[in-house]
């Protein structure tokens, strides 16, 4: 058998979780330090890679680290030769690297238990400084490689600081949970004092950034404030802006042009957004994300279109890689399916409930409560006059649809025990086969509302869709005699055509089969860069693109399909 075409995307620079980045001060290489899988081939390590290509240029740091790298930053002043690293494990070990030759030019362990970010020092590249919970420590890189520390903050405070910038001179400015910045001043015995503390948000600033000349600007998480600094007038307030409720609060914060006074700014949000503005106008969003949980997922039947719905109660309609529209509901949202023309998109919730949107604008047209369980699969028939919808509960609840897509009336119910987990209907619309969450194949007959106990009968049935991850036509996905190891395999989606067939399992492998797919031996090609399990992956209409999303880790990511 020949081998599967490959669904690829851009070169990426890891599978594994990435829990720290740094920016070189050239801009054109990331630093990111990456956490270790469950096996010796993923161990931690430290990347550095090309902002243009996305290609990994330097790879160190290989059984160095014991958990994975929770911080990493360039060096400033002799131009990023220096990469420092701060290890998730017990010790919270602190490294400093020549990383082109990948070199350990020194390490110390901090012993610091929520340590939460680690800097060079601006003016001085063997001056590293560690914050965090109830610290704030300066350590000076000796030439021997050993490390004397000073601690600026010292226990029992429960102070956390969050981030940390420099003055001109080197004055050092942090901002804490509190709600407080302090700035740092060296006295003529080369102590450490603070020179000013102010409250300057509600609660927790959550990034602190300090513009070329001389304006701090701070971030709230809570209170949602971008608040401006003149830090040359004795940090008097210049100006503030609030960003609206549904964007959520400040995460970060970077300028668009480094080096430029004209005050623009990204900032990314505890809600998965990146804005652009600046204090002075309003903030525009940029990018759009869901921020918790993402399962559900449908494509258009006959349009470069498809819909996620997340736990954050957003969903979202993208045309391949722009957001076309979003809409926030009551629920949380399982499961997505659209019409077969296209004109409605149905939502299952976590609470039972059915919400159909207007697929054209994302407005909200029905709401119909199903049960009290979530309904994990919703589908159309192929005339688009019946909507099944399966629940956790086990039973597969019809409704009646208007012609136009928008009217839904409840007509019957078919009871079942077992959680149900994915469904299709058969192309003449009297079957529907659905996978329970134990993974048996249950087919129903529609018009008897009962289980189909005699499997052999269903033999010659066609199915409109195939999602279904069991069943004979797809028993090659499971077993296979080539994957690396035994694989649980979580979505499955037939192409439009009828010829290939993409799986996406618990370790976050996505793969594509010939199908039908039947024999174990059956080759397949395969990418990798879900660190979890791959919650949902579907072709779009025209079978040039497969669309996926992460569940858990709530990432979304579009596919091409080209020839091997």
């Amino acid at each position: 058998m020949s081998r599967a075409p490959n669904a690829v995307r851009s070169e990426r620079t890891s599978a594994r979780p990435v829990g720290s980045m740094d920016l070189h001060p050239s801009r054109e290489m990331v630093a990111s330090g990456q956490r270790a899988g469950r096996n010796r081939k993923t161990q931690a390590h430290i990347r550095i890679w090309s902002t243009e290509t996305l290609l990994t240029l330097y790879v160190f740091g290989m059984s160095e680290f014991e958990v994975g790298v929770s911080a990493v930053a360039f060096s400033q002043m002799n131009g990023g030769t220096y990469v420092l690293a701060v290890d998730g494990g017990r010790e919270r070990i602190l490294s400093v690297w020549q990383w082109q030759w990948g070199h350990l030019l020194g390490k110390v362990a901090t012993l610091q238990d929520e340590l939460t970010g680690a800097v060079f020092h601006p003016l001085d590249d063997n001056l590293l400084i560690t914050h965090g919970k109830g610290h704030l420590t300066f350590w000076t890189r000796r030439k021997d490689g050993f490390f004397e520390r000073t601690d600026i903050i010292k226990p029992p405070t429960r102070t956390n600081i969050t981030s940390i910038q420099f003055e001109m001179d080197g004055d050092v400015v942090t901002a804490d949970g509190d709600g407080f910045i302090t700035i740092y001043s060296v006295d003529s015995d080369g102590a450490y004092f603070v020179r000013l503390e102010f409250e300057a948000h509600t609660k927790g600033i959550s990034s602190l950034i300090m513009l070329s000349e001389g304006t701090l600007l701070s971030g709230g998480e809570k209170d949602r404030k971008i608040i401006a600094w003149d830090s040359l007038q004795n940090y008097k307030k210049i100006t503030e802006t609030k960003l609206p409720e549904p964007a959520g609060g400040v995460r970060s914060i970077y300028p668009q042009r480094p080096g430029r006074n004209d005050g623009n700014i990204y900032v990314g949000t505890t809600r998965n957004n990146i804005l652009e503005g600046s204090l002075q106008r309003r903030f525009n969003q940029i990018v759009f994300g869901h921020s918790r949980q993402l399962w559900a997922l449908a494509v258009h039947p006959d349009d470069e279109l498809f819909a996620t719905g997340g736990h954050d109660k957003n969903i979202a309609l993208w045309r391949r890689n722009k957001l076309v529209w979003t809409t926030q509901v009551a629920y949380e949202v399982v499961s997505l399916s659209f019409h077969p023309f296209g004109v409605a998109l149905a939502a299952g919730s976590t609470e039972g409930h059915l919400i159909v949107l207007n697929a054209e604008s994302g407005q909200p047209v029905a709401t119909v409560r199903v049960c009290g369980s979530p309904l994990s699969c919703v589908a159309y028939n192929p005339g688009g006059d019946t909507i099944a919808v399966g629940s956790q509960n086990g039973s597969i609840y019809l409704f009646r649809v208007s012609r136009d897509g928008f009217s839904y009336k409840k007509s019957n119910k078919i009871r079942g025990s077992q959680p149900l987990t994915q469904m299709d209907w058969s192309t003449d619309g009297g079957f529907i086969q659905t996978t329970t969450a134990d993974y048996d194949l249950v087919f129903w007959d529609v018009k008897a509302l009962q289980a189909e106990k005699s499997a052999v009968a269903m033999k010659d049935i066609k199915w409109y869709s195939h999602n279904s991850t069991v069943g004979f036509l797809v028993a090659g996905i499971w077993n296979n005699r080539y994957y690396p190891m035994t694989s649980l395999i979580i979505t499955g989606n037939r192409s439009a055509a009828h010829d290939l067939l993409v799986t996406g399992d618990a370790d976050g492998y996505l793969r594509l089969f010939r199908y039908p797919c039947l024999s174990p031996k059956a080759e397949y090609n395969e990418e990798k860069v879900y660190s979890l399990q791959i919650a949902a992956a579907r072709f779009l209409f025209n079978d040039k693109n497969v669309v996926t999303v992460g569940g858990t880790d709530a990432s979304l990511m579009l596919w091409d399909v080209v020839d091997d």
